[in-house]
């Protein structure tokens, strides 16, 4: 299977993968032949992108989940709920979310060898919420990296779930906004943090540490950050690490305004605007992500072609690829793999082929998706 964006997807393409809501309704089954109907209908539910059967990689994947889809989905409700209560009743359901943060820390620490492959955590629709909880995820494996103990991790994972609450406070139309902001508009979206902070301080059940997240996640290392213009440490770590995630999430992630960057995009763009590489939050991050994410079609130094099919927590950018192109574009009969970290012959990945390539890859080699 391949994963295909939205603007790649052709009728009479196979669903590989099942597509749920935010919600967890379940959307479109694998197995279906795409019509112009059903890909119109992701197209304004926003759903970026789908798994697809395909003649041409047609290797079975096991991408194993850093959590289930149940607990994702789960998780994703609570934030909502705990928004619209916020707005209508002016109170959170603070058990509730002690109790998501740990039903997400007790699976993470079951799966915390895995990289996150960040096509399987990714937003389907509502995308604050389900923003707010890739934040956590990816934060709760950050604190699992930097050895917290189960206090502190709760204490991150609670502020990184509720870190975006202020923006029940904020103008709707202004969140909402397609273009381009005005400066009147981006200094009002800027209170959302001081917003949040005073919500989540009020609760005497949530951390105070939980609460700074809020008020401290759009500071910046190099102090262009707000609402504070903090630098370096004088950003909390917990802070520091909802930063990064944020950043992250939010970089990978289509918005109105731009399309998605690519997740070795997002990681060296992070890495380029941090003033110092040793920040230990801005590795522990990082280091938790698959740069080459599962199921990517990658082309090696040698001009090989293949798809990534594993990968290795200890080597993130050396996965296990399976070769199905030689370095003359002829393909393979019987594919391969090649473990990078093991090869002794140096290959490297040398970039991800993005639906366009693989498109006329597709064409070049006289290869079809499936198609009833």
């Amino acid at each position: 299977m391949r994963r295909v964006s939205l603007k790649y997807l052709r009728p009479g393409m196979i669903i590989a993968r099942p597509v749920y809501s935010g919600d967890g309704r379940l959307l479109l089954a694998s197995g279906l032949s795409l019509t112009n109907n059903y890909i119109k209908r992701l197209a304004e539910l926003g759903i970026g992108f789908l798994y697809i059967e395909d003649g041409l990689f047609h290797g079975d994947l096991n991408i194993a989940d850093v959590v289930s889809e149940q607990t994702r989905i789960q998780s994703v409700k609570l934030v909502k709920e705990a928004f619209h209560s916020l707005e209508k009743d002016k109170y959170i359901d603070t058990w509730a979310v002690r109790k998501a943060v740990d039903d997400l820390a007790d699976e993470i620490f079951s799966n915390k060898d895995i990289l996150v492959n960040y096509f399987d955590i990714r937003t389907y629709d509502d995308y604050t919420f389900n923003h707010s909880v890739n934040v956590t995820i990816l934060s709760i494996l950050a604190g699992i990296t930097l050895k917290y103990n189960r206090v502190q991790l709760r204490e991150l994972a609670i502020g990184a779930l509720l870190h975006d609450i202020g923006k029940v406070h904020i103008d709707k139309k202004i969140l909402n906004k397609k273009g381009k902001l005005t400066a009147e508009e981006y200094k009002h979206i800027q209170q959302h943090s001081l917003y949040g902070f005073n919500t989540l301080r009020s609760y005497y059940e949530i951390p105070t540490l939980s609460s700074i997240i809020a008020y401290q996640h759009h500071e910046r290392l190099d102090g262009s950050g707000y609402p504070r213009c903090l630098k370096g440490e004088e950003i909390h770590e917990y802070s520091r690490v909802v930063m990064v995630a944020d950043v992250f999430d939010a970089l990978t992630s289509n918005r109105p305004y731009r399309k998605a960057f690519s997740v070795p995009h997002a990681i060296d763009f992070i890495k380029q605007q941090s003033p110092s590489l040793e920040d230990r939050s801005i590795n522990a991050v990082l280091s938790n992500v698959s740069p080459y994410p599962i199921g990517s079609i990658v082309m090696l130094n040698t001009g090989q072609i293949g798809q990534v099919v594993d990968t290795h927590k200890k080597d993130p950018a050396k996965p296990i690829v399976r070769i199905y192109f030689n370095s003359d574009l002829q393909y393979l009969e019987y594919p391969y793999e090649v473990d990078l970290s093991k090869s002794e012959f140096d290959l490297e990945i040398e970039k991800i082929l993005d639906d366009k390539e693989l498109e006329q890859l597709t064409n070049h080699t006289n290869f079809f998706v499936k198609v009833n």
